[in-house]
Parts: structure tokens; sequence; C-alpha cells
């Protein structure tokens, strides 16, 4: 982390986990263990949860996040939501195209850009996730795949919109996995999609954005990862759906 030129963002993506009772008690047990951070703390909760989850967070320092949105704004998209139903009901964040939306239900480059504008256009902040397969690490093109599919999904996004984007590379193989990135491949790939903002917005906004790393973050490995300059927090799976854990890497982030 550079906390001189940008915050540590750390979001729990609890994927689909936790009835509505059970995401208020788990939230009962994570507001008072976070409270005060200095990084910007976020729970990216089931669509179920999410008006439970705004009402235990109100006037805490937890931001709520949802875990997809549609690209349009109504329609004939059962089972879908849009991101101006998100931005309704107080909605702060949405993570885009998470490698379970892109590997199990279809989402790809172009579905994860058109979801970006509309979640922008609905002044929604998103978490954009981008990453590699274990083959394509092997054929050594990760920086290829991240820098492309970054590059597609912020075709049309302006130097501004950006600021309201977190782009959290998450590599495949390690997802839900227990594998995870060493800190210096998550700080060599963080550092490749930096440059690449760089090329395309400048300097400025490349040391302004936030960067985390997806991969199995949990209490044990927190601290070596958030160490590197290019790590900027994480998305949190497993280890945010238990408080004590999530507390402890949120406390690595504000070190």
């Amino acid at each position: 982390m550079n906390k001189n030129l940008r915050p540590a963002v750390v979001a729990g993506n609890w994927k689909m986990n936790k009835t509505p009772d059970e995401a208020k008690a788990l939230l009962g047990e994570i507001i008072p263990l976070v409270k005060g951070a200095d990084c910007e703390v976020v729970a990216c909760v089931p669509f179920v949860d999410l008006l439970v989850a705004l009402e235990a967070t109100k006037g805490t320092n937890i931001k709520i996040g949802a875990q997809n949105c549609h690209w349009e704004k109504s329609g004939a998209f059962t089972g879908e939501v849009s991101a101006e139903m998100l931005k309704a009901i107080g909605v702060d964040y949405v993570i885009i195209g998470h490698s379970e939306r892109r590997t199990l239900f279809g989402d790809n480059d172009l579905t994860v850009r058109k979801r970006t504008r509309a979640a922008l256009d609905a002044g929604l902040k998103v978490i954009l996730c981008v990453g590699e397969y274990l083959e394509q690490r092997e054929q050594g093109i990760t920086t290829e795949i991240v820098r492309l599919q970054t590059k597609i999904a912020l075709l049309g996004v302006s130097a501004e919109e950006l600021k309201n984007i977190v782009i959290a590379y998450e590599p495949v193989w390690a997802i839900g996995t227990g594998k995870t990135a060493t800190a210096a491949q998550a700080n060599e790939v963080n550092a490749a999609i930096r440059e690449l903002i760089g090329e395309l917005y400048g300097k400025a906004a490349a040391d302004a954005i936030v960067i985390q790393y997806g991969g199995s973050m949990n209490a044990a490995n927190a601290e070596e990862l958030l160490s590197q300059p290019d790590v900027d927090g994480g998305l949190i799976g497993g280890a945010s759906l238990k408080a004590k854990d999530f507390s402890v890497i949120v406390s690595e982030a504000n070190a």
C-alpha cells in the first residue's frame, strides 16, 4: 500500500452466504471490530440481505455493496437487478466481473464493460474484477490477459468516472481454492494494471486508483500481501464471513 497516494479498500464478498438474520448478526460482530478504521470497509452481500445490511450499518464506517448488476435499467430480464435499483435503496458499491460470474454464469469482457457503464451511470462505485486462469499463467500471458480485460472494461470511462472504480486483481486459480499468489506475484500484476492506467489516463490517475488483491487473502497472509506497494487492500471471500478474521485484514490495511 502507499497511503500517501491513495486509500486502502477492504471489501468482503460474501458470495451466496447468509440469510438476512445471519447477515444482521455477522455485521453486528464486525461493526465494533472495524470501528475507526482508516481504510474503506465494504461488505458486498447477497441481494436478499441488502436492506438488512444497510439498516444494520447505518451510522457506521461500513459501506454496503452488491455482487452484480444488469446493464439495462429495466425490462424482461427475469432474475436480474439493475444498477438503478441498487442505487435507489442506498447501495454504495457493486462488484462487476467476478471470476465466478465469468466462469459459471457467462459473463465476458463485453458484458463486464456494459455492467460497469450501467453502474457508473447510476452513481455506484465499481469493484472491477480481472484475472487469469491457471493455464494462462502457465503460458506466461497473465499480463496480456489482465491488461486486455481492464482495457475493455474501461472503454468509454472518463478520468473523472475512473475515480469511482476500484480494480481487484483476482487470479482465477486462487479463488476459493486456498491457493494464493505470492506477494511478489500479486504486486507484479497490480503494478502492470497501474502501468496500463497510466498509459490510458496519466500518472496522476494511476497513482490514485485503488487496486486490490482478491485471491484468497486471509488473516494469515494479509500482512505480507498488503505490505506490497501496489496492493491497496483486498476483495475478501471466505475470510469475510468470519468477523475476527475480517477485522484482522482491516487492521493490517490500517498499518
